[in-house]
């Protein structure tokens, strides 16, 4: 239970009304909310939570806000503040500061994020209680708001953490304080918001000033270079190219359904993985996992069998069949990076035809028509017999693919894909579906008639 004493401890709150004093948990929203639990009335750009303050009240048992209510209601308690998403974010980490001891892992990078967090966290749970972020709530809001549930009952904590701009990890951390960090990859995503890969870098590398142990993907250039001025550092490193990792990979088998290899630390051979996830990347998001698991004592025979039971996550990279046709569906979110990482899965997994159905990668500001033109003229280079671009920019990468003489079909949204797609689709082919979370490519694959 969360006490209303706390609350107003963290937050410098002033108490309105007083009812209950003590709350289940913390939300942000009216809709989802549990009985016993404290709205935070948080302001945004297209919603207000003041607006609905009443509904949230029905089963929560108090309000943290910034307009204070016309009159008090039986039994709920109102806190005034003067900015709630601050006041969320200092409760935040007034209860990480209540666990000291307690190791933080923070998880960090371009691409890979969410699935190396759930990962890292089941191989944890072989032998810990475990908070980790849910879904992938891994902002300003979304990481507080998680801490939130932080407890005495939990051994350690597995965050995600996301930036779209210079700053953003920093301020995770000043919240969060993580004691070991993750460093998966850096690549070309919301460069909107930075404005060049270096500011990524150095956004990402603002983890490294707050942990005492940092783990870093050994196959990406940049990350190799940015770790060696670190000073005071525990370094651990995890990769598949190359035998300067720490954690690697071995005699790797790529199957269409998963993947197994005998994992490699410190160049010995420590245990048979398989996993029932595909993809190379992924392989590099378990060992990820492992050398997570490795700062805390586990076993690599704990920690395989641990990963042999990880499901996936949903809208992420996932392979089915559909009427003879095998489909990868990786559809919550895009860059240049992760497109040619799936693309190349495509590819090798394709039995007769590789077709990609791909959406625009959002966010990339200025870079985003040059981005899409080169992501084009590389595609020609593969064994993609039907291109179906889905949106303005992917349109730009079609015209690339096109130019000598492949077939591009250029569709303005996900409906007008899935339309077109069962037109031309055939029994054996491979179908990528891909693109940022704005462009609803999951659309495709909805209803009865979906590919």
């Amino acid at each position: 239970m969360l006490s209303l004493q706390d609350v107003l401890q963290a937050t410098g709150g002033r108490l309105l009304f007083k009812g209950a004093e003590a709350f289940s948990g913390v939300s942000i929203d009216s809709r989802s909310i549990r009985d016993g639990e404290l709205f935070f009335a948080l302001r945004g750009a297209r919603f207000d939570g003041h607006d609905f303050l009443s509904e949230a009240l029905q089963r929560g048992l108090g309000a943290v806000v910034s307009i204070p209510p016309l009159e008090p209601l039986r039994g709920k308690s109102i806190i005034h503040v003067g900015n709630t998403l601050r006041a969320l974010q200092a409760l935040a980490r007034y209860l990480r500061l209540q666990y000291p001891e307690m190791p933080v892992v923070g998880i960090t990078g371009s691409n890979g994020k969410t699935t190396t967090k759930e990962m890292a966290a089941l191989v944890l749970s072989a032998r810990f209680r475990v908070l980790k972020s849910s879904g992938n709530l891994n902002n300003h809001i979304g990481l507080p708001l998680n801490l939130t549930a932080l407890t005495q009952e939990h051994q350690v904590a597995v965050l995600e953490m996301g930036a779209s701009a210079p700053g953003d990890i920093q301020e995770l951390c000043q919240i969060a304080r993580p004691t070991h960090g993750v460093l998966t990859c850096i690549a070309q995503s919301h460069l909107e918001g930075f404005g060049s890969i270096g500011a990524i870098l150095r956004t990402k590398m603002e983890l490294s000033a707050f942990v005492h142990t940092l783990i870093y993907n050994a196959d990406d250039p940049m990350l190799r270079e940015a770790v060696k001025g670190l000073r005071g550092k525990h370094l651990l490193s995890y990769g598949l190219n190359g035998a300067e990792a720490d954690v690697r990979a071995r005699h790797l088998v790529l199957e269409p359904w998963g993947s197994r290899f005998v994992l490699l630390l410190e160049g010995r051979e420590a245990a048979q993985v398989r996993l029932q996830v595909p993809g190379r990347f992924n392989v590099l998001n378990a060992l990820a996992a492992v050398a997570t698991g490795l700062c805390f004592g586990l076993a690599p025979e704990e920690m395989a069998r641990a990963l042999e039971d990880f499901q996936g996550v949903p809208l992420r990279y996932e392979v089915r069949e559909f009427q003879g046709a095998t489909l990868l569906s990786d559809v919550y979110n895009a860059n240049p990076g992760s497109m040619e990482e799936a693309l190349k899965e495509l590819v090798r997994l394709r039995r007769s035809r590789a077709v990609a159905v791909l959406g625009d990668m959002l966010e990339l500001g200025s870079y985003a028509p040059s981005a899409h033109q080169r992501l084009g003229a590389w595609m020609r280079t593969l064994p993609v017999e039907l291109f179906i671009a889905v949106g303005p920019l992917m349109a730009q990468a079609a015209q690339e693919f096109a130019r000598d003489g492949r077939r591009a079909i250029c569709v303005k949204d996900a409906l007008e894909a899935k339309k077109v797609l069962m037109e031309h689709f055939r029994a054996g082919d491979t179908i990528l579906v891909k693109g940022s979370r704005g462009m609803h490519m999951e659309r495709i694959l909805e209803g009865g008639h979906a590919v």
